[in-house]
């Protein structure tokens, strides 16, 4: 069974795990590294997650863990915005 950590951009639980044995044991590392927490929702669905996952595996409290920098844009933009034509 897959377990789906960022819905976003499909990273899966074992690519996490995997990262974190590989020595990126902090929120933002493991975003750069893995992609999780750069889709639409900017980590709001799996920050939470990973941070118990880097508990977990290296008992490090996930109070403790910085949350990670949200990029442009803040909010999602429609597409429907992007894509219509000028009215030129």
């Amino acid at each position: 069974m897959k377990t789906l950590v960022c819905r976003c951009e499909d990273v899966l639980a074992p690519e996490i795990e995997a990262a974190i044995d590989a020595g990126h044991t902090d929120i933002e590392s493991l975003k750069r590294y893995t992609a999780f927490g750069t889709g639409v929702c900017q980590g709001k669905s799996c920050v939470s997650v990973v941070a118990g996952m880097i508990h977990q595996r290296c008992g490090l409290a996930p109070e403790l863990l910085q949350p990670i920098t949200p990029r442009p844009p803040i909010q999602p933009v429609p597409l429907l915005l992007l894509a219509a034509e000028d009215e030129a």
